[in-house]
C-alpha cells in the first residue's frame, strides 16, 4: 500500500513551486488531489479550483467542494504564498496588507474551513502549514515576509494545541531556499543573478538551495499516518540553516 493511499487532501498554490511538487508526490503516493490555486496546474491528475486564499468564501468553497468530491477531507496543505523585498522603511503600507492577506490569512482560512470539515467527519486529519525559516529567523530585506511566516508558525502551533485531541495534527514545514521558478525569477533581474544565486545557495549549510521534492518528501511524512504523535512541530527542510 502507497503511503497517502486513498488520502482526500488540498494543496493551495499547487500549480507551480513547492506546492506542485507537493501535489506530484501525493498523487504518486495514491492521494486524491484538489488543487486551489488562482491558475490551473500544468499537469494531469488533479482536481482544480480557482481559489483567491486571502477571501474566505472562495477557500471556503475550496473546501466544500473537496469534501462533497471526495467524500471528506484527510489532509489540507496552505502553501499558496507570495514574497516581497524589503525594510520596514521602504515596504509600503499596501504591500505589507497584501503579504498579510496571502501568506497569514491565507494559512489561517485554510485552517478555519479545514479544521471544520475534520470536526465533522470526527476522524482527524492532518494540516500543513507552509512556513519559513524567515519564520523562525531575521532574514535581510524581507521585513514582511518574515512577519507574516512568523505568524504562520505561532499559528500553527495555537491551533495544534486547540485540536489536538481531536485527532487533528497541525504542523508547518519551514524550508530554507528553494530552488522555484519564483527564485529563478527574482535572481534573474539582479545586477549579477549568478552571484545572487551563489549567495542565495550558501545560506544553507550544505552550500545549495533545497530542492522542491525534499520539501515535498516532509509533506508526505506529515500527511501520513506515520506522524500521528507529530503535533504542533515545525519541520526544518533548511540545508542547516538554523544550525548556525
Amino acid at each position: 500500500m502507497k503511503r497517502l493511499d486513498q488520502k482526500r487532501c488540498i494543496v493551495t498554490g499547487g500549480s507551480a513551486g513547492i506546492g506542485k511538487a507537493i501535489v506530484q508526490r501525493f498523487l504518486n503516493e495514491g492521494a486524491r488531489v484538489m488543487v486551489g490555486d488562482l491558475n490551473p496546474p500544468d499537469f494531469d491528475g488533479t482536481e482544480y479550483v480557482m481559489t483567491d486564499v486571502g477571501d474566505p468564501d472562495s477557500v471556503r468553497q475550496l473546501v466544500e467542494k473537496a469534501t462533497a468530491l471526495f467524500g471528506g477531507l484527510d489532509v489540507m496543505v496552505n502553501n499558496a504564498g507570495i514574497g516581497m523585498a524589503g525594510t520596514v522603511t521602504d515596504t509600503e503600507p499596501d504591500d505589507f496588507d497584501r503579504m498579510v492577506r496571502v501568506n497569514l490569512k491565507g494559512v489561517f482560512l485554510g485552517l478555519k474551513y479545514a479544521v471544520q470539515a475534520m470536526q465533522k467527519q470526527q476522524s482527524g486529519g492532518s494540516v500543513i502549514n507552509m512556513s519559513s525559516i524567515g519564520g523562525l529567523a531575521g532574514l535581510y530585506e524581507r521585513a514582511a515576509y518574515c512577519a507574516t511566516k512568523g505568524g504562520v508558525t505561532a499559528l500553527t502551533k495555537a491551533a495544534a494545541i486547540d485540536h489536538a485531541k481531536e485527532g487533528i495534527r497541525i504542523n508547518a514545514i519551514a524550508p530554507g531556499t528553494v530552488n522555484t521558478p519564483w527564485v529563478q525569477h527574482i535572481t534573474s533581474q539582479m545586477a549579477d543573478p549568478e552571484a545572487k544565486r551563489e549567495a542565495m545557495k550558501q545560506r544553507q549549510a550544505h552550500g545549495r538551495m533545497v530542492e522542491p521534492e525534499e520539501v515535498a518528501a516532509m509533506a508526505v511524512y506529515l500527511a501520513s499516518d506515520e506522524s500521528r504523535s507529530t503535533i504542533g512541530a515545525i519541520m526544518l527542510v533548511d540545508g542547516g540553516f538554523m544550525a548556525r
